[in-house]
């Protein structure tokens, strides 16, 4: 990331850099910190765990609400645990966290029905915000839901989440604004869900399927939010793209950063039962192994084709890092597939002094953005306008 802030400064738009790693998920809680260093603001291309959001939790805990007879404190309170608000006067919503709270320790122990938690929570509360959210609670609890009252209630909830919750986490968020954009995307992507739940909930309940109930809504949530259909589906043009290489393919940018060149990713060292001897025979067809079908995962076949790809996709240069030592001290090699590139190495004095308090890009770098500056003939306008 002090690469990029330095590139950046000199010029270069973060839309014409693009960092690929093998793998995202090692990559992505470091190189956010990094971000949040050197102020610049990470867009990781990676599906979205919808299940693991704050707006899908949203949804499923008032299916279960809806869904259950007698219940607990707990469980009437977990929508507003997520950040549930109403549609309409707005301005003190969502509830902070310790509001739900001090409300939990003021209700007493016990399950009832959300007819009885509503005068419960009359007589044992005073945040007139509890009885807005009863209010509501009681207009919509319907045990046997029909498709309707399913797009109404839970599409109701996300466009409220979208109205209020959105815009207090961009409030307290970092300036790289990740919690915001996964916000954004996830609520984005629960509002298409709660729009395929009920078109299927219909034809589930046309057929026979199920029978009309918070269950069977909860049970199709579930699986429908568990088949991510896409990468990103939400863009920031101001944000520096992050990768991995198996999605590089046919990409064109000016500059790419390729991280963790080392020889444990690139190929990935991937464990088996099958002895590597016996792999590599498997591989070469010798003797009678012939007849034996190789697994994928033993040769390095598919990691060099993304590590060709990631190449290719520079226009003008890239920049190859990788690390050398692991947390308890052990020595790591770089990747075999760096033999087929002409490199120039950056010294570790000007690494250090990259990362320093007066940063200096390296002149190898440096000498890179002059060449191709000097070969392509500036742009009449910026790529955002």
């Amino acid at each position: 990331m002090a690469t990029i802030s330095e590139v950046r400064d000199r010029g270069v738009d973060v839309r014409d850099i693009v960092v690929v790693a093998r793998d995202l998920d090692p990559y992505e809680q470091p190189l956010t910190r990094a971000a949040i260093q050197y102020g610049v603001t990470p867009v990781f291309w990676t599906q979205l765990r919808v299940t693991r959001t704050e707006p899908y939790a949203l949804i499923a805990a008032l299916c279960t609400l809806f869904g259950a007879g007698d219940v607990a404190a707990a469980t009437l309170l977990e929508p507003l645990a997520q950040r549930w608000a109403p549609l309409t006067d707005t301005a003190s919503w969502p509830l902070e966290q310790s509001t739900i709270q001090a409300a939990l320790e003021a209700l007493p122990p016990g399950h009832r029905s959300i007819a009885e938690w509503a005068e419960t929570i009359q007589t044992h509360t005073t945040d007139e915000r509890l009885t807005t959210y009863c209010d509501w609670l009681l207009s919509h609890a319907e045990r046997e839901p029909t498709p309707e009252t399913v797009g109404t209630v839970l599409g109701a909830s996300i466009d409220a989440y979208r109205e209020t919750s959105v815009p207090a986490r961009k409030q307290a968020d970092s300036p790289a604004l990740m919690a915001t954009e996964t916000a954004a995307r996830a609520t984005v992507r629960v509002t298409r869900l709660v729009e395929q739940v009920s078109h299927k909930y219909d034809e589930w309940l046309a057929d026979g399927t199920v029978s009309r109930s918070w269950d069977a809504v909860q049970e199709l949530c579930e699986l429908l939010a568990t088949q991510r259909p896409g990468r990103r589906e939400h863009s920031n043009a101001w944000a520096i793209d992050i990768m991995e290489a198996n999605d590089v393919w046919g990409l064109s940018v000016p500059f790419v950063i390729a991280v963790g060149a080392t020889a444990a990713e690139w190929p990935a060292q991937t464990d088996s039962v099958v002895p590597t001897e016996l792999q590599e025979a498997v591989l070469a067809a010798a003797g009678e192994t012939d007849t034996v079908a190789p697994r994928t995962a033993w040769g390095n076949g598919r990691d060099r084709d993304h590590f060709a790809d990631a190449m290719r996709a520079a226009e003008r240069g890239v920049i190859v890092t990788r690390y050398t030592q692991t947390a308890d001290g052990g020595v790591v090699y770089p990747s075999p597939f760096l033999a087929s590139l002409e490199m120039e190495t950056v010294s570790e004095q000007a690494r250090t002094q990259l990362v320093s308090t007066t940063p200096q890009l390296p002149e190898p770098i440096a000498a890179l953005l002059s060449a191709s500056t000097d070969t392509v003939p500036a742009p009449t306008k910026t790529p955002h306008e």
